[in-house]
């Protein structure tokens, strides 16, 4: 891809969400200086991020001054059209938000939450970067995967319906089949 002048640069946004819990080391990991200057040397344009109930409030930024464009929210009625701007995904391990980026083909980075008990949030994850459908790391671990990250190595998620695998973890959490 050539390099464009920044009055006639490409928007591409990476989209940060944390679903409906309180997920701040995602947040802050996001935030720090490493990852967006790595996102945007890697051609990113501007970062949304959903920080849900957490309490860590990150830097907003014009990007006006050539650096990344940050903007935060806490919910939304509605992330998909946060996603389907995206360019690239990165999301908590939660299987709607994870399920719903794969239909939508976008590139993905799952970041595991640690501090969930009994977490089959990351059995999920692991599992589908073991099948080469998203990226996998820990808060921790966010900047060495994005600098590392070859996005055309990722294997499309195949279109199905994703009902059996949330009916099972639904039973594996206690809730009733639907």
């Amino acid at each position: 891809m050539g390099e464009a002048n920044d009055s006639e640069k490409e928007t591409r946004i990476v989209f940060v969400t944390v679903g409906t819990t309180c997920f701040d080391a995602l947040v802050r990991a996001v935030d720090t200086e490493e990852v967006k200057e790595e996102l945007l040397k890697r051609g990113y344009t501007h970062l949304h991020i959903q920080m849900g109930r957490g309490s860590y409030v990150p830097t907003k930024s014009s990007g006006e001054d050539g650096s990344l464009a940050v903007e935060y929210f806490t919910f939304s009625p509605s992330i998909a059209d946060y996603l389907r701007s995206a360019s690239l995904v990165i999301s908590h391990a939660g299987s709607g938000s994870i399920f719903e980026t794969l239909r939508l083909r976008k590139p993905l980075i799952v970041v595991v939450n640690e501090d969930l008990m009994d977490n089959h949030q990351s059995e999920l994850a692991e599992e589908l970067a073991e099948r080469k459908h998203l990226l996998c790391a820990l808060p921790q671990m966010l900047y060495p995967t994005i600098a590392g990250m070859i996005l055309d190595s990722l294997v499309p998620y195949p279109p199905g319906d994703a009902t059996p695998v949330s009916k099972i973890i639904n039973r594996f959490l206690g809730f009733p089949d639907d």
